[in-house]
């Protein structure tokens, strides 16, 4: 069942909290986390800011309880109050007590009511134990009081910490399992492209079993691209019907009831990243550089991670004017938060989303990038790429499993780009160390306007 509340966090801001929540002398530990809104029909929250509580300034902290003052709250509120963001209490359980305890419930009765007296209509209380397992609970202004289904911390691997999950185990399921499977029903997946290889990455993650699958597409089916998109057939290019509507509706008969969402939309619109902003995790199959940057300001602004993969056909001239196949390329990168963008690794520049704009506003130009299609130097209308398609998508959904399920023998940080050459036969990995990283300013902004920094998703504009 998917969650009605989560909460994200970066792997780096859960590290800081677990290091504060336990120095290691067996004593409570606080901090104040102030979160951003997630507008949809689930209460998303994504940890923006932390105030960590300092041990000194508390008046009472022993192995079951602590207090402190309230000033750390007043800063919470004064970051807060402005954006209407809310807050969320953690403190930790160095005994590892499982649940809320009874000292637990009557501070909450009497600290949350303040939170609620300074603005706001949604806060909350959390507990982290020695594992890292955060578990939590959400009050309304009539201190009605739901548990937070979900927390799931995003970086270099994956975790899901689960509200149902009684025995608080950090646990993960193991890859390939039935377990792994039952987890993957209360995810959400969103795939941006339902093309060549986009519609095979959707393929995987329906019969995976993801709980949801958000699909992103503008284009209708046409004839030239039967012979690599999965579910259609030749009536939807008769009909000329939507590539995302085909699916969806296809993809829907695999299961009781409809689980996916067909979002007939170009990802550079309001409607496309807000409908993303509710997924768990974003699978990038676009062929655009623009297309790729929404998705690279989406996993920042939203605390999402992010798989991008591309592919790609080079040739060569040959003496007597034909061509050959000089190489067929996949890359897979895996993109989170605290690490480095698709912009800093160079998958796309200022300079060339600058330069696709332009060409795109020249129709013949446009017209000529299209016919050149998949392989590079040639005018092919109708590749025969399937195969290599499955290829890279396939990768592309094993290295999301490998970061939720983890399986390697190797840390996953030493994958953060994967890429195949297939006419060398070569695979090769770049880690994240190998990638220079900027600061983002966009880091869980949510749909601060204008939306992902970028006027064209502004409420404002897209008004007028």
């Amino acid at each position: 069942m998917i969650p009605t509340s989560t909460l994200s966090i970066t792997q780096r801001t859960h590290e800081t909290l677990k290091q504060h929540l336990f120095p290691g002398d067996g004593k409570e530990a606080a901090a104040v986390m102030v979160c951003t809104r997630v507008p949809g029909k689930r209460q998303r929250l994504l940890v923006k800011d932390i105030i960590l509580v300092p041990y000194a300034a508390c008046s009472r902290r022993d192995e079951i309880s602590i207090t402190w003052p309230s000033e750390f709250i007043e800063q919470g509120i004064d970051l807060a109050q402005q954006k209407g963001l809310a807050i969320v209490l953690i403190h930790s359980h160095p005994g590892g007590t499982p649940d809320f305890s009874v000292v637990d419930d009557r501070s909450d009765q009497e600290i949350i009511p303040c939170l609620f007296a300074a603005y706001g209509d949604l806060h909350g209380a959390a507990v982290m134990l020695p594992n890292g397992f955060i578990f939590g609970r959400l009050y309304t202004p009539e201190m009605h009081v739901s548990a937070i289904d979900l927390v799931s911390v995003i970086g270099t691997d994956l975790r899901f910490y689960w509200g149902t999950n009684k025995a608080r185990s950090a646990k993960r399921p193991m890859a390939f399992t039935s377990e792994m499977t039952a987890e993957l029903s209360g995810i959400t997946a969103g795939v941006i492209g339902v093309s060549g290889t986009g519609s095979i990455v959707a393929e995987q993650v329906c019969r995976l079993g993801f709980g949801r699958v958000i699909l992103i597409e503008f284009d209708t089916v046409e004839h030239k691209n039967l012979n690599r998109i999965l579910n259609a057939i030749k009536t939807d290019a008769d009909k000329g019907m939507a590539k995302v509507q085909v699916f969806s509706d296809r993809a829907n008969q695999y299961r009781d009831q409809p689980y996916v969402v067909p979002v007939n939309a170009n990802v550079l619109s309001r409607e496309a990243v807000l409908a993303l902003a509710e997924s768990d995790v974003v699978f990038s199959c676009v062929d655009k550089l623009r297309a790729r940057s929404v998705a690279d300001l989406l996993s920042q602004s939203f605390l999402l991670p992010l798989l991008d993969v591309g592919v790609g056909i080079s040739t060569r001239n040959l003496e007597n004017g034909e061509f050959a196949v000089d190489e067929v390329t996949g890359r897979i990168d895996y993109v989170h938060p605290d690490g480095s963008s698709l912009f800093d690794r160079k998958v796309y520049t200022s300079a060339a989303l600058q330069a696709e704009a332009l060409l795109e506003s020249d129709p013949e130009a446009h017209d000529d990038q299209v016919r050149r299609g998949y392989i590079e130097g040639m005018p092919e209308q109708a590749p025969a790429v399937i195969s290599l398609n499955m290829r890279a998508a396939s990768a592309c959904v094993m290295e999301f499993i490998a970061r939720a399920y983890p399986f390697r023998q190797e840390t996953n940080d030493q994958y953060a780009r994967t890429r195949f050459m297939l006419a060398e036969s070569i695979e090769e990995f770049t880690s994240e160390a190998e990638f220079p990283k900027r600061q983002s300013h966009h880091l869980a902004q949510g749909d601060a306007e204008p939306l992902l920094g970028l006027p064209v998703l502004s409420k404002e504009d897209i008004n007028e």
